[in-house]
């Protein structure tokens, strides 16, 4: 199942990506906004970061007008891996390489047609573990305050 969220600057592009999801047959759930009023993004990625980090959700997408803001917040979770990515070789590589649990996009930086490849790769590409999977540990123990 997928988390989703976004402000006010993601929500068009999230509303293509839930129309996406819903063709391919995918669960998600939305956390939010539900229009293109103003709002502030640390909620929704705190949102979407909480859900996915719980283990409820095994991946989250999270939007906002550059995508910086909202995987900013939604990296101060703990567990949350979020990866900013604008195209697709990112999202394959965060997804392969750092386990990225959340996919972060920005809604007035990349096109829909894009996103949704993106999307499809983040989705669709598994953690190779190996070497990664250490690095990855390495990330946990900083959360922790310990030392690398």
């Amino acid at each position: 199942m997928i988390a989703l969220g976004s402000d006010h600057g993601g929500f068009a592009l999230k509303q293509e990506i839930i129309k996406h999801l819903e063709e391919l047959g995918l669960e998600y759930t939305d956390f939010g906004t539900y229009s293109g009023n103003s709002c502030d993004y640390p909620v929704y990625g705190e949102s979407v970061g909480r859900a996915v980090a719980s283990g409820e959700y095994a991946r989250g997408i999270i939007i906002c007008g550059t995508g910086i803001g909202i995987s900013i917040a939604a990296n101060k979770v703990r567990g949350v891996r979020a990866a900013l990515c604008h195209d697709c070789y990112s999202a394959e590589l965060t997804r392969r390489h750092n386990d990225a649990n959340i996919l972060a996009l920005g809604g007035r930086v990349v096109g829909a047609g894009h996103a949704l490849k993106i999307v499809d790769i983040f989705l669709g590409t598994d953690f190779e573990g190996g070497r990664h999977a250490r690095r990855v540990a390495l990330i946990g123990k900083l959360e922790d305050g310990t030392a690398c």
